[in-house]
């Protein structure tokens, strides 16, 4: 007796995630574009804290991660199927974007590099990388269920879930800078 192997077919994205996932990516876009409008140099450059990051501090950040995290997404395509993600929830990541509570310092890789001195020139990076994910999450039949990141034990519709919810967070924390005290007016 012998085995016989064979690969079963990918099963792409539901209707349901491919709508939840083009919906969020869709929504922090437009929102990050909106929070950054009519922002001066003062505005752009200022700091709550020595701690704290500027606005172009946080866009400087999303220009930095957001395409690690594409370049991790795309390489967990390359891994063999039947990756065994952690047990938490879609939802899970989702909320990720919204609970401001809990703060965690970025990996050095990912923090802002002082490279970016116009917002109109990062925030254009990071729509063209956005369109690209869109253009991806719109049109792909990829199984991203069954693949998944080792290093966070998500599978890769949740990583990308993740990705759209990561702008998510820093635009809150946009609108955290806006609302300190002694933001400048102009």
């Amino acid at each position: 007796m012998f085995a016989c192997a064979f690969a079963l077919p990918a099963e792409p994205m539901t209707k349901l995630e491919r709508e939840r996932l083009v919906a969020h990516f869709e929504m922090t876009g437009r929102w990050l574009s909106q929070e950054l409008a009519g922002l001066s140099q003062a505005q752009l450059a200022w700091r709550p804290s020595q701690e704290k990051w500027s606005i172009l501090e946080v866009l400087d950040h999303l220009t930095v991660a957001e395409p690690q995290y594409w370049q991790w997404l795309q390489e967990g395509l390359k891994e063999p199927a039947g990756f065994a993600r952690g047990d938490s929830p879609d939802e899970g990541f989702l909320w990720y974007g919204i609970d401001r509570t809990e703060r965690n310092k970025t990996a050095g890789a990912r923090e802002p590099k002082g490279q970016l001195t116009d917002a109109a020139d990062g925030l254009k990076k990071f729509q063209k990388l956005r369109g690209a994910m869109l253009d991806y999450a719109r049109s792909t039949n990829d199984d991203l269920r069954s693949h998944g990141v080792q290093k966070s034990k998500t599978d890769l519709y949740q990583w990308f879930l993740m990705i759209s919810s990561h702008s998510q967070r820093h635009i809150l924390q946009i609108q955290e800078i806006k609302a300190s005290p002694g933001y400048p007016k102009k």
